[in-house]
């Protein structure tokens, strides 16, 4: 039994990041609908306009989480409303999820939180977390500043506890996919891919600029402070990385690059993964080709094993 299938009742273990302002009903809805899981963004900030938006996919009947960052959330409002909404899936991320498993919980929500090191996922686990996203240095967004790769940091989580696991970070199709199952994971979360989607709602710019993007496209932007992300290169991002030092003041802009198009207007924020997308494609495309060659792959690699042959 894959346990991130049965806590979230979606048809695939495919999920979809919860990306400030982008992860919203046009988006999560494709991803459900195509059989993976829509998550609804909260750390926007926008208390009302997310708990619409979560009412609006509770209308529609599609198996669908919800994702609260704690260290983004400006009081309790969001936490009461979920415990409330029917919702059945949560993750939880940006800071310690201790205070908010016991209240989930109790309204009988599964909860996963987002981890990025083995301390923090063991420290989730006392808590009584029921999985952990697992994201690794190369997913693009909010990052900690000390680097682990999610083929290192799944193989270290999963040597430690057994509890199911997301991977996250790097992975943008099948081939991921497969290597995250093969290091334990059971479900596999996906940012640049959905956001350089059909139903996506960016500019244009931002997914061809992602499309563009090498595997070196990328920086990582502030180590030494807060807030740490991964970003696009682009003259303002260059200059970030070149001062070494970055202030939210930065982020303002962020929806001039996500709806306007600007993308010098912030850093554009974007995963290494970005160096592997070479076109714009309808989640669905996403969800089956992903799920096809994970299949494919997974086909190969069983008959090597049959064979008890190195050979393809």
């Amino acid at each position: 039994m894959n346990r991130v299938l049965a806590h979230t009742g979606a048809k695939y273990p495919i999920l979809q990041a919860p990306m400030g302002w982008i992860a919203r009903t046009p988006l999560a809805s494709a991803v459900s609908r195509a059989g993976g899981l829509g998550i609804i963004e909260t750390s926007s900030g926008e208390t009302e306009n997310c708990q619409a938006e979560i009412r609006q996919m509770a209308a529609l009947g599609l198996p669908f989480g919800v994702n609260l960052p704690i260290r983004f959330l400006k009081d309790d409002a969001m936490l009461r409303f979920v415990c409330e909404s029917g919702v059945k899936f949560v993750t939880t991320s940006a800071g310690s999820p201790a205070k908010f498993i016991a209240p989930l919980k109790s309204a009988g929500i599964t909860v996963y939180h987002a981890v990025p090191t083995v301390d923090a996922a063991l420290k989730c686990v006392d808590a009584g977390i029921d999985g952990l996203v697992v994201e690794g240095a190369e997913g693009g967004g909010f990052k900690n500043p000390e680097e682990v790769s999610t083929l290192v940091l799944l193989q270290a989580i999963r040597a430690r506890t057994d509890v199911p696991m997301i991977a996250a970070g790097g992975i943008c199709d099948g081939r991921g996919m497969a290597a995250a199952f093969a290091l334990g994971a059971e479900a596999i979360q996906m940012g640049t891919r959905f956001v350089c989607c059909a139903e996506s709602p960016v500019h244009d710019n931002y997914k061809q600029a992602i499309v563009n993007a090498s595997e070196t496209g990328t920086f990582m932007l502030n180590k030494k402070s807060t807030p740490c992300i991964r970003a696009l290169k682009s003259e303002r991002t260059t200059a970030i990385h070149e001062a070494g030092v970055m202030s939210f003041e930065d982020m303002k802009g962020i929806r001039g690059v996500y709806f306007g198009g600007d993308m010098e207007a912030a850093p554009a924020l974007a995963g290494q993964s970005a160096g592997l997308i070479d076109s714009v494609k309808t989640a669905k495309q996403i969800i089956d080709d992903t799920v096809a060659e994970f299949f494919a792959i997974s086909q190969r690699m069983g008959a090597m094993a049959g064979a008890q042959s190195f050979s393809f």
